[in-house]
């Protein structure tokens, strides 16, 4: 009976503690960088499932181990980066979603602020089957692979550093 009243105290303890630090973290937000984004469809990343709608989210730390602090539509969520490269491909901050046999994943996050590319692990990318590869015709003005085609990109407005 005494252990069980342990046990309970050491849990409300143990959760207040929890609390406490990602009450620390999120109120140290300002040093890394923050921003909102919106997402049109049910999306997929790193083991977390996203409905469609708005979202914010906090890279409280410019330092590896990167941890995106997501918030929205009743989903709470700590992403960590597979790799960050030096590096950004566009001019604005985005992510990049690929259509893969689970549905739309995360594929990377660009930073240009940051000067950074965040990349994370995402399932095989959807390819179209033999014989719809064969019948599908291409216009010569504008190829384009499969993997383009497969690739999305959403718009992040950052709060800044």
């Amino acid at each position: 009976m005494i252990w069980a009243r342990y046990l309970k105290l050491f849990t409300k303890l143990g959760l207040s503690t929890l609390a406490l630090g990602t009450l620390a973290t999120a109120g140290n937000a300002q040093n890394g960088y923050q921003g909102k984004f919106t997402l049109a469809v049910e999306t997929h990343w790193e083991g977390v499932t996203l409905p469609p709608g708005d979202y914010t989210f906090a890279l409280p730390s410019n330092s590896a181990p990167y941890r995106l602090y997501i918030w929205g539509q009743g989903v709470g969520a700590i992403i960590t980066a597979a790799t960050a490269d030096q590096g950004v491909v566009s001019e604005r901050p985005q992510f990049n979603l690929v259509d893969t046999a689970v549905g739309y994943t995360v594929q990377t996050f660009e930073v240009p602020e940051l000067g950074v590319t965040f990349s994370y692990l995402t399932p095989s990318q959807k390819h179209p089957g033999h014989q719809e590869a064969r019948q599908k015709t291409v216009p010569l003005t504008a190829p384009a692979s499969p993997a383009s085609e497969n690739k999305t990109c959403i718009e992040v407005h950052s709060a800044g550093r």
